[in-house]
């Protein structure tokens, strides 16, 4: 009798260093090999599949990997060395490096130091817990030696510690992080299930921010009026362009005589390259805008401000193709960019918000004047609409009052008295 071990396909012959594929008792297929584990060590692997040729695909996967010189993590290894191997052979392929940057960051400052000596096969969704609770009630001056290193110690190293706590946000991020390193570790087989999920951290409130009124937006306008970048600033309070998209758009991505623009790009700070540009933030920020009248004057005035410039540098301009540039053609910094909007404001002696404030001022304005949600979200470039309609859930609410205000002196025929009050509540 032939039994399904003994079918040619499983006796047939593998090169040295390719591995061996078998059927199991139980009818699954199993393929075996070795490949460069961290450490720079060799170590025997073994994947499953329902066919052979599925057990032979994952384990071919995983050894031309090895040839490359990836290590492959194994579920015997430690927390940090799987999350090493994610960061760099995973993420980096799938973030923008900037979005890379800041992950890298918080491994290696709260994901390694709690959890990396943990193995990743005998991680639990108590361990988990147990790490988020303790980075939410330490303080991290004194956890990660931050005050020893001050010029001025003012926390632990004088024994009077700060509390200086993470905030909501800062800790719900990390657990994203260290869901999705172990999301991947779940679909590559390592470990049976995700036990970052098991663990709520609860929903953290939004960030709260003062948009300008538009009696400030006129009073700001007014005191950048006649500055070289004042076309950048119009532009951010009429459209709503993210900072990195205006510093990065490019004479090309404008149509002057139609008043359009086409959002492709970003200019950012990262750790490799500098001032760089990358694409958008999302498909859906990726968009064509219209101009208005007013920012359309003001770019054709900047672009002869623009020419005179370069006349006046000569051959020390540095073309970029850029709108917005330095004196000499090069890209401007969003540092800079967000020092000198500081400066602004002082000068026009409004308070100091966030140069991202411009943009939320943008579509509170437009909210304000009955501008459709739709409109919206497709001019600020918002992946899904209901994105717009909760960061703005405070300006309906108040639209809601002005609506029922009004609703309700339509419907009170008689005058105001004690038994008909006008709803004046706030909505706060």
């Amino acid at each position: 009798m032939i039994t399904p071990r003994d079918t040619a396909a499983s006796r047939r012959t593998r090169a040295n260093g390719d591995g061996t594929v078998y059927q199991r008792k139980d009818r699954r297929w199993e393929a075996a090999g070795y490949v460069l584990a961290p450490g720079n060590t060799r170590k025997r692997i073994r994947v499953y599949g329902n066919s052979r040729t599925e057990a032979l695909a994952k384990l071919t996967e995983k050894i031309a990997a090895s040839n490359r010189g990836v290590p492959v993590v194994t579920a015997q290894g430690s927390l940090a060395a799987y999350l090493a191997y994610w960061l760099e052979s995973v993420a980096v392929h799938h973030l923008r490096e900037t979005t890379h940057t800041r992950y890298t960051a918080c491994v290696d400052r709260y994901l390694i130091p709690g959890l990396g000596r943990k193995k990743l096969t005998k991680l639990t969704a108590k361990d988990v817990r147990t790490w988020l609770n303790q980075l939410r009630t330490t303080c991290q001056c004194c956890t990660r030696g931050i005050d020893a290193r001050r010029d001025q110690p003012c926390c632990c190293a004088i024994g009077q510690c700060c509390s200086k706590l993470l905030s909501p946000l800062t800790l719900t991020y990390v657990h994203s992080v260290l869901k999705s390193a172990l999301e991947h570790a779940v679909r590559e087989e390592e470990i049976p299930r995700n036990v970052a999920r098991n663990v709520r951290t609860g929903t953290p409130r939004p960030r709260r921010f003062e948009p300008l009124t538009a009696d400030e937006a006129r009073q700001f306008l007014t005191t950048v009026r006649g500055h070289r970048l004042h076309a950048l600033f119009e532009l951010a309070l009429h459209t709503g362009l993210r900072k990195g998209e205006l510093l990065g758009l490019h004479w090309e991505d404008l149509d002057l005589g139609s008043g359009t623009a086409s959002i492709r790009r970003s200019l950012q700070r990262t750790r490799t390259g500098g001032l760089t540009v990358l694409p958008t933030k999302t498909r859906a920020s990726e968009r064509r805008i219209a101009l208005p009248t007013e920012c359309v004057h003001s770019l054709r005035g900047h672009q002869e401000r623009q020419e005179g410039e370069r006349n006046t540098a000569g051959v020390a301009w540095r073309e970029s193709g850029l709108v917005f540039t330095t004196p000499t053609g090069g890209p401007l910094d969003p540092a800079n960019m967000t020092r000198r909007f500081a400066a602004f404001l002082s000068r026009a002696g409004l308070r100091r918000i966030r140069f991202h404030d411009l943009r939320h001022s943008t579509a509170t304005l437009l909210l304000e004047q009955g501008i459709d949600l739709v409109v919206i979200k497709e001019l600020l470039g918002h992946a899904h609409i209901g994105v717009t309609a909760g960061v703005y859930a405070h300006v309906r609410l108040r639209l809601q009052r002005q609506a029922i205000d009004t609703l309700g002196s339509v419907l009170n025929l008689s005058s105001d008295g004690p038994d008909n009050p006008p709803a004046t509540a706030a909505v706060r």
